[in-house]
């Protein structure tokens, strides 16, 4: 119940993903921080193998969120936006903690599938409700492509043949640098779970809607500060990506 609770609440505005710049959305930030008023704490376990009083290994796990209960205790981890190869790791972390009796269950909360199929039409949606026709329409909500993207989206609006409208070839190079395929969502995960990968540990995965995607009415300047302020946090908070 605890879970869902949480998870129901979930609400993020799409200017929050414009200027979370791929990282974790204030709205992943108000979820981390609805599990954690619950009680779900960081921990850090460690597990260690001594033989005749000397200790030959010695392991350490860190699972984000962790709770117990009187029939054992649940293990969750949130992959918003990460390197897909994170769920190896969070799968195989659950996998070593059950099999040393650590945890009961591990959790795995991350994009759905409506949610990433969408990401491109919600990104294109906002550049059109927005009037989004040139670098400097972006400039104008706060949102500055570096040179390189500046250089590709160029390339794109002016070829000879199939020419990109501005919109679709921005909307293209956001979705493609920040929400691509090669990042944490349902079908990366299930690819592995099928796999056998965190067997033989038992998993609830939650994959997010398209649904938690909101479209509020803003005049330009609203939108211009929203996204201006999601850049900013997203800048001060660790993102859910880490660096390369």
């Amino acid at each position: 119940m605890e879970i869902s609770a949480v998870l129901q609440g979930v609400d993020v505005p799409i200017t929050e993903i414009i200027g979370s710049g791929g990282g974790e959305t204030k709205g992943t930030q108000r979820m981390r921080k609805g599990f954690a008023d619950a009680l779900w704490r960081k921990k850090n376990y460690e597990i260690r193998k001594i033989i005749n009083g000397v200790e030959r290994e010695s392991i350490s796990h860190e699972v984000d969120h962790v709770k117990t209960f009187p029939n054992g205790e649940l293990a969750l981890e949130i992959e918003w936006n990460n390197k897909d190869p994170f769920f190896d790791r969070d799968l195989e972390n659950f996998k070593r903690l059950h099999n040393e009796g650590a945890i009961s269950l591990g959790i795995i909360v991350t994009r759905g599938e409506t949610l990433h199929e969408r990401m491109s039409e919600f990104v294109q949606r906002f550049a059109e409700e927005q009037g989004i026709w040139s670098f400097g329409d972006l400039e104008r909500l706060n949102i500055f492509p570096t040179l390189t993207q500046k250089r590709q989206i160029e390339k794109w609006i002016s070829r000879r043949r199939d020419a990109l409208p501005f919109p679709d070839s921005w909307r293209k190079k956001f979705v493609a640098d920040k929400y691509s395929s090669s990042t944490t969502h349902w079908r990366k995960l299930m690819d592995r779970v099928q796999r056998g990968v965190g067997n033989p540990c038992p998993l609830l995965l939650v994959g997010l809607p398209d649904s938690i995607v909101s479209f509020p009415e803003q005049s330009a300047s609203t939108v211009a500060a929203a996204i201006e302020r999601a850049s900013i946090e997203n800048a001060e908070t660790p993102a859910d990506i880490e660096p390369s």
